[in-house]
């Protein structure tokens, strides 16, 4: 039984390590809680935002998509951070909104405004 997003690992270059580690505490909004060579964990509400200075980098198969309670705004901010619409907003039904972006590195991000997701159910 799945619980959940808990934890998003982003690939990068190791000579992109310091450069993602201030690009993503710019888009989390919080400082890493561990800060190493070899991993930078960020605690984004939660969840574990981790950057891996190993595997292959760039879009994969997979988009993980952290929540907003306002879409438009938070496309507008990591955008200002440099991060490029991959897919613009899109209402897919429901009232829920998506979109993605890609970081300065390649890697795509998912944002989703969901106002029937209880993030009080999160454990």
């Amino acid at each position: 039984m799945l619980l959940g997003l808990r934890t998003l690992i982003v690939h990068v270059r190791p000579e992109q390590l310091d450069a993602a580690k201030t690009w993503y505490t710019g888009f989390a909004g919080v400082a890493p809680y561990f800060d190493q060579p070899f991993y930078v964990g960020f605690n984004v509400g939660g969840f574990e935002l981790g950057l891996h200075p190993e595997g292959v980098t760039g879009p994969g198969g997979t988009v993980a998509y952290w929540g907003t309670a306002d879409i438009a705004s938070e496309l507008a901010r990591v955008t200002e951070l440099g991060a490029t619409v991959v897919e613009p907003i899109q209402d897919v039904g429901g009232d829920i909104k998506v979109a993605t972006v890609a970081d300065p590195f390649g890697n795509h991000i998912g944002l989703i405004q969901n106002p029937h997701f209880d993030a009080s159910a999160v454990k």
